[in-house]
């Protein structure tokens, strides 16, 4: 086994002003500091301390975050 860190792609992200939950996939050569919400058209961005919407929003860590080995954002 090489040790290898798995990196989820996906994520779960709740909208915090409609509640709207949509699946997405997270690139992992990028990460998005704006999500326009499917039900709203909210533009959410990171709460202060965090680094990418996926880690405020969403209910997996963006792909940095996970790389990192840490399981949560607080850049």
């Amino acid at each position: 086994m090489s040790g290898a860190c798995t990196v989820v792609a996906e994520s779960t992200i709740t909208c915090p002003a409609c509640s709207t939950v949509r699946h997405d996939v997270m690139p992992t050569d990028a990460c998005p500091w704006f999500h326009e919400c499917a039900g709203c058209q909210s533009l959410l961005t990171p709460k202060p301390g965090d680094c990418r919407v996926f880690c405020c929003y969403g209910d997996t860590p963006c792909p940095p975050v996970q790389m990192s080995g840490k399981d949560h954002c607080a850049c």
